[in-house]
């Protein structure tokens, strides 16, 4: 399995938000979305405030493959459904975000917030 390198994982995870393109069942990209991501350990989350019934996380579902821009990066990405973490994932939204009201933020840790997280893992290229 691919692993971030340090200045992608600081790049990302110091990004207040990143476009997230899922691919469609073409091959072809979706229209980015903005979206806010968080940090946890090596790893690198983002969830659907709407949960698994928006339209990008039924994009995401597709193919499970995405591409990511924030903090310099530019990456083909792998979306892993998870949902082993889900407090320590809350509390990483809440300590990164936590200068905005707390009605936007506790919108992202909801029961259906918490039941559409990806996990993004980088995509090897093809050789």
């Amino acid at each position: 399995m691919s692993t971030w390198t340090s200045d992608e994982l600081d790049g990302i995870a110091g990004a207040e938000e990143l476009e997230l393109a899922s691919v469609r069942r073409d091959g072809r990209l979706r229209k980015p979305v903005t979206i806010w991501v968080i940090r946890h350990g090596d790893d690198l989350y983002v969830r659907s405030v709407n949960g698994r019934g928006s339209s990008w996380f039924r994009g995401a579902e597709a193919r499970h493959e995405a591409h990511v821009e924030a903090g310099g990066v530019d990456k083909d990405v792998r979306l892993i459904e998870t949902d082993d973490l889900n407090d320590e994932i809350d509390d990483a939204y809440r300590a990164k975000y936590h200068r905005y009201a707390e009605s936007i933020v506790s919108s992202i840790i909801t029961a259906e917030a918490r039941a559409a997280t990806l996990k993004l893992v980088p995509r090897q290229a093809a050789s």
